[in-house]
């Protein structure tokens, strides 16, 4: 009799790697406390539609990759169901916080998960059938700021802080727009015309996607059709203005907080439901499939599938290859879990003019260990007490005096007491215990 092995694109996670596994996992879990996140677990398998009309019936994930079954009717009065292990988790999340009404709370969502996905490709080094993802979303209704570039930012500082904290050396965060839905229409069309002559020469899978999806094209892979790629128009000359000051907003917050970046302008990830800020974070470390992770905004996803307006951002780390990438490092140090609420402090931002300082200053506080959540500019600070009040001990006030003096205006809820604070003090103040409660 035949022995029998894993399937082929599984594999067993042993000792003593699954211990190392267990550490990344417990990092990310303190690091995502550190912004507010917390854990949601849904479902490894989803109704196929899901999908089809979230993440596109053209993509490569739907039409070619993932593992679909018909689940039949146990009654004549019921009918079969498509069903499909799911190739991605973005989709199950929105599905569930339109399904829980996690909108009506009128708060922002701040969500992260941790597990397995499925897709039926060809394996490869760092690459599975079943392979396990670390991510996270941001999403919620247009009124509690999901819409506001500091999201992005915000978003992209914590993965910088994470790859940091995990001491990934020699990390590349690469950059672009893709522009709202109306600017990717019109730069399908131009796009579309360019390939007519350029498409023939390409792979196949460029040749179909021509026609049925010319915005694919440029996530191909394919060596040989690389400068055919290089030659095409590119997205962001299609960019209205909002698309491009909504933009220029998350740069300049990146900037303000430090974190480096390189602006791509072919990158544009191989999902249908990206909107705008696209990323990726590359390592060198990995070969010409050099991706670590990835993400971007994805605005019309819930009204795609169902559900009301809620724009989103999210990402997904490949942890198979961030743990290639972390055993091929000349060092690891991997801290224990501490995961706690509330948050230490509210960061509010007076004017949207002060998004960028109070994501700078939010950077600072937390590389003190500190849990921080940050409000956005265009909130009331009757809104923003609000907030804080639910979520953190205390609210830093962030306004044009604070900004010019560095004396920050702190209020602690419990004991009512308001401080004026030095900046170079407020990491240490923040640390005290709020009114007798140990932090």
């Amino acid at each position: 009799m035949a022995t029998l092995k894993a399937v082929r694109g599984t594999r067993d996670l042993l000792p003593p790697e699954t211990e190392l596994w267990n550490r990344i996992e417990a990092i990310a879990r303190r690091v995502f406390a550190r912004y507010h996140f917390g854990e949601i677990r849904t479902p490894i398998f989803e109704d196929t539609g899901l999908f089809a009309r979230g993440v596109g019936e053209e993509t490569d994930i739907v039409s070619k990759e993932m593992y679909t079954w018909e689940d039949r009717a146990r009654a004549q009065s019921e009918k079969s169901q498509s069903l499909t292990l799911r190739p991605e988790n973005t989709a199950g999340v929105v599905r569930a916080y339109i399904e829980h009404k996690l909108g009506e709370t009128g708060q922002l969502q701040k969500l992260y998960y941790i597990g397995p996905q499925f897709r039926r490709e060809r394996p490869q080094k760092g690459r599975y059938r079943q392979f396990w993802q670390i991510g996270a979303e941001v999403i919620g209704p247009p009124s509690a700021g999901s819409e506001s570039p500091l999201r992005d930012a915000e978003v992209l500082e914590m993965l910088a802080t994470l790859l940091d904290e995990l001491h990934i050396e020699g990390w590349t965060l690469e950059l672009n727009s893709v522009g709202s839905s109306a600017d990717r229409e019109r730069y399908n069309n131009v796009l579309r015309t360019a390939l007519v002559e350029v498409a023939p020469k390409m792979c196949a899978d460029c040749q179909r996607r021509a026609v049925t999806n010319p915005l694919r094209v440029l996530d191909c892979k394919v060596h040989e059709d690389q400068p055919f790629i290089e030659a095409l128009p590119k997205i962001g000359d299609a960019l209205d203005q909002a698309s491009k000051d909504h933009f220029a907003a998350v740069t300049a917050a990146l900037d303000a907080a430090g974190v480096p970046y390189k602006l791509n302008p072919r990158l544009v990830r191989g999902l249908d439901y990206y909107t705008r800020t696209t990323f990726e974070f590359t390592h060198g470390g990995l070969g010409a499939q050099n991706a670590l992770l990835g993400g971007g905004r994805y605005d019309g996803l819930s009204e795609a599938i169902g559900g009301p307006k809620a724009p989103g951002i999210g990402f997904a780390i490949g942890l198979d290859r961030l743990v290639l990438t972390l055993q091929g490092q000349p060092k690891i140090a991997l801290d224990t879990i501490c995961v706690e609420t509330p948050c230490h402090a509210y960061i509010a931002p007076l004017g949207e003019g002060q998004n960028a300082a109070a994501l700078a200053l939010a950077r600072e506080l937390r590389k003190s260990d500190l849990r921080i959540e940050i409000g956005d500019g265009s909130f009331r600070l009757k809104k923003s007490f609000e907030i804080a009040n639910k979520l953190a001990w205390r609210i830093v006030i962030l306004g044009e005096d604070e900004a010019k003096s560095g004396i920050l205006t702190v209020k602690d809820f419990l004991s009512g007491v308001q401080a004026k604070v030095p900046r170079a003090e407020l990491s240490a103040y923040l640390q005290k215990p709020a009114d007798g409660v140990s932090t």
